[in-house]
């Protein structure tokens, strides 16, 4: 088994901080909703002499609250390319200072009485977190021994759900989640980066991108040396020279890996990992959790509770997948939880349509959390650096996490806007059908990556081609 190294544990921490900015952003303006919705309400009528109506004001928040997801996709589609031009360490950098930029953007929305200053400052941010979905867990994934990528990738999940509980912890009505705190809330959005620009600053690059996309096996070495504190560096040098010349690895582009058929088994596996995760319907769990709790009975004060037991569910499950990644397997384990969330999406559409709904539904929302939690939440991240070789890995990333983003972005629209007004108390039932169908297709042809290096995956998909994996 290899050893975690001080450099190397630093280096991760360094690189999921940028999922941590990803988090805390998700659900930052979720319970601090009333206290925005009145500054919405006072800067409209200041600028523009009218006052909201109550469907305008929603309106305007589910805008500044969807900006950041737009930002994501386009972060997202340009993330390939940032990382095989500048590198994934020098790629994070760019995107820190941008996020940096994003916090102070809507830290100065309030005093400036400009919504408009935030939904800009949103935008900006959630450009930053698409970058950082795409060259996070590609770093990780590079810096990583085969033998503990699995547990070091869902160290991202773990920054992503310790950034939403932060949130939710300082979002708390007692705490800065009101009039006078909520944009004291927004400016901690510049802390993470400022900390991830002085780590990176002493992380090395990744050694499979100097070794095979720069062909710099010495540099390469340097890197592995600091990572691996000498143990195993010259062998699994000798593996990545052996996957460029055997590969021919070079950079493509997402139009040339959509036309590969050799790749495409791959690629509509991992798009489907990512859509498992995002049509799930968690993303309306993390948006509009406080609206959904009190809709099923509970007072403002309780639904804000509840949705902070939502973040500490997530926190305390992604750390117990940590070891079992590695052990039980990756296949296993998203399997159990979309079974598990498909249940429970059932049992809340039937609490919902019972009169003594309120308990139940909180109940199995948290049980829904729980499953979330135990492989969809973190897997889909890690999946295509397990699957795709040097070359197609940085437009595969960047293009099933664009995928990713544009599912959040259309969940979290239709979710307030279509599916609650229409269909009530049967709002969870699409996602339970939805969840229903991933399970079956993945459980068909999702290989088994635990131990695997990225060639041995990669020749078992083409090997198998559709063949099911029964």
């Amino acid at each position: 088994m290899a050893r975690v190294t001080m450099v190397l544990a630093r280096s991760v921490f360094a690189a999921v901080l940028g999922m941590f900015y990803f988090g805390f952003n998700t659900g930052v303006v979720n319970a601090p909703e009333a206290a925005i919705k009145a500054f919405i309400a006072d800067s409209h009528s200041s600028h523009y002499g009218v006052q909201l109506e109550a469907g305008g004001l929603q309106a305007v928040f589910t805008v500044i609250t969807s900006a950041f997801i737009v930002g994501g996709m386009v972060g997202a589609m340009v993330g390939g390319l940032v990382a095989d031009k500048m590198g994934r360490k020098r790629g994070l950098v760019i995107s820190q200072a941008l996020g940096l930029a994003g916090g102070v953007v809507m830290a100065v929305s309030s005093p400036l009485l400009s919504w408009e200053v935030l939904l800009a400052g949103r935008l900006v941010a959630g450009v930053t977190a698409g970058l950082n979905t795409v060259l996070v867990p590609l770093y990780v994934s590079e810096v990583a021994p085969v033998g503990l990528r699995g547990g070091l990738g869902v160290l991202n999940q773990l920054a992503v759900t310790s950034g939403i509980f932060m949130g939710q912890v300082l979002g708390l009505g007692a705490v800065l989640g009101n009039p006078g705190g909520w944009p004291w809330l927004l400016a901690i959005t510049c802390l993470p980066p400022i900390l991830q620009l002085a780590l990176l600053w002493v992380s090395p690059r990744s050694p499979r991108y100097l070794a095979i996309t720069l062909q710099l096996p010495g540099e390469a070495r340097d890197a592995l040396s600091l990572l691996r504190g000498d143990e195993g560096v010259e062998e699994e040098l000798e593996e990545m020279v052996r996957e460029s010349l055997e590969e021919k690895e070079v950079e493509m582009s997402v139009l040339e890996l959509l036309t590969s058929p050799t790749l495409r088994m791959a690629l509509v596996v991992c798009i489907v990992m990512h859509l498992s995760q995002q049509l799930s319907g968690m993303v309306a769990i993390f948006y509009y959790s406080i609206a959904f709790f009190t809709g099923a009975g509970l007072e403002e004060a309780q639904a804000q509770y509840a949705n902070l037991g939502v973040g500490a569910i997530l926190v305390a499950m992604t750390l117990v997948t940590v070891p079992l990644m590695d052990r039980v397997g990756r296949r296993v384990l998203h399997l159990t939880g979309l079974a598990g969330m498909c249940a429970m999406a059932i049992l809340i559409v039937v609490a919902q349509s019972s009169s003594w709904s309120g308990g139940l539904v909180v109940g199995a929302t948290l049980v829904f959390v729980v499953f979330f939690a135990l492989g969809p939440g973190s897997i889909p991240w890690m999946i295509a650096g397990e699957m795709f070789t040097q070359g197609p890995r940085p437009a595969a990333s960047a293009l099933v996490v664009g995928v990713n983003w544009a599912a959040n972005l259309l969940v979290s629209l239709l979710f307030p806007l279509v599916l609650i007004p229409e269909l009530k108390e049967l709002t969870f039932l699409p996602f339970a059908v939805l969840i229903g169908g991933f399970f079956l297709f993945i459980y068909l042809y999702l290989p088994e990556t635990k131990g695997q290096t990225v060639g041995e995956t990669t020749a078992l998909l083409q090997r198998r081609g559709w063949k099911p994996s029964l």
